[in-house]
């Protein structure tokens, strides 16, 4: 009868073990982009090795990723991107970590298209700022991704525009998030 016991609970627990690895998703391919439209030039850069961690639970949600990674059209924008605006060796990532407000009108277990409601902190070049933004979140497969578009001022996060091309490149970032998630191994 013990014996019994034991492997009915045994079994209960690896039948509920993927239940639980179900609660956090995560990706390393994730994707970044931004642009910045000037009166002269946009510039515009993207990101394909974002890392983002999603607990469906409690809706806390985290995105890394490094400035370096950040591909441009053009090879001195990329250099000036990095040396004199981001200033990547002294400042070598970008970190956002927030929650969904609106977790619990996400069926996470149902295959659909939901409305997600994102507040955070974004940490960029050395500085922290509330941030807040409509996204979506698409449940396919046993996958979600995370999706998200939302703008910055580039003052906010001391980023400078040197007064030479000041009136070409614009203060405001357009930033859009993709990230493809799958479920979390232990």
């Amino acid at each position: 009868m013990k014996n019994w016991k034991s492997v009915l609970t045994g079994i209960l627990v690896f039948a509920l073990l993927p239940a639980v690895a179900q609660d956090k998703y995560f990706t390393r391919t994730g994707k970044i982009s931004f642009v910045s439209k000037g009166v002269i030039e946009t510039i515009s850069a993207k990101h394909n090795s974002v890392t983002c961690v999603l607990d469906t639970k409690s809706g806390q949600i985290q995105f890394a990723v490094l400035m370096r990674g950040f591909e441009f059209r053009k090879a001195l924008m990329q250099e000036h991107f990095n040396e004199n605006y981001v200033e990547s060796d002294k400042y070598p990532k970008a970190t956002f970590k927030g929650d969904i407000t609106n977790n619990n009108a996400i069926d996470y277990s149902k295959e659909g298209t939901y409305n997600a409601n994102v507040k955070g902190k974004l940490t960029l070049h050395g500085e922290t700022r509330d941030v807040e933004s409509a996204g979506t979140i698409v449940v396919k497969n046993g996958r979600l991704t995370a999706s998200a578009d939302f703008n910055i001022l580039l003052s906010d996060y001391r980023i400078r525009i040197p007064a030479v091309v000041k009136d070409n490149i614009s203060n405001t970032v357009n930033i859009t998030v993709d990230c493809p998630m799958e479920p979390l191994k232990n």
